[in-house]
């Protein structure tokens, strides 16, 4: 039954988190953490790296501080909480900066109506060069008109 529950936990946090993202992205990085988050609006980038992966960072740290207390003395409910933030990150790198952002050439041919969804909602968000003004700020859950906008 306690697998259960860790399992229950893990994909509680999942999901808490796209919640967590929405709010940090759009009263923290488009707030008063906005410098770091400014040189991903640029378009075309030329760096391999951004100021803004310091949030990769900044996310990685409570997640690995969860689950080293996780299984310290023993495992415990806050390692799951931790796995869930971990994999909630993996997802995050994998559709934002592999899927939207092309940083490595993976699914750059996808035909998927929920991912190019995705994609189309965040190319709105960064229309936006500046701070305010922003929208769709969510990654995994953006609004169902551009899932619907997709034709095949």
């Amino acid at each position: 039954m306690q697998i259960i529950l860790y399992i229950a936990v893990t994909l509680s946090t999942f999901l808490i988190m796209e919640g967590i993202t929405w709010l940090t992205h759009k009263f923290v990085m488009h707030g008063f953490l906005w410098y770091l988050h400014a040189d991903h609006h640029q378009p075309k980038y030329p760096h391999v790296f951004e100021k803004n992966d310091i949030f990769f960072v900044i996310f990685a740290i409570p997640s690995i501080a969860l689950m080293y207390f996780g299984i310290n003395p023993e495992l415990n409910v806050m390692f799951f909480i931790g796995l869930g933030i971990m994999f909630y990150g993996m997802a995050y790198f994998l559709v934002h900066d592999v899927l939207i952002h092309q940083r490595f050439k993976w699914f750059s041919k996808t035909k998927n109506k929920y991912l190019i969804g995705l994609r189309k909602a965040h190319k709105v968000h960064h229309k936006h060069l500046g701070k305010e003004e922003g929208e769709c700020f969510g990654m995994l859950n953006v609004p169902k008109k551009y899932h619907e906008q997709y034709k095949r």
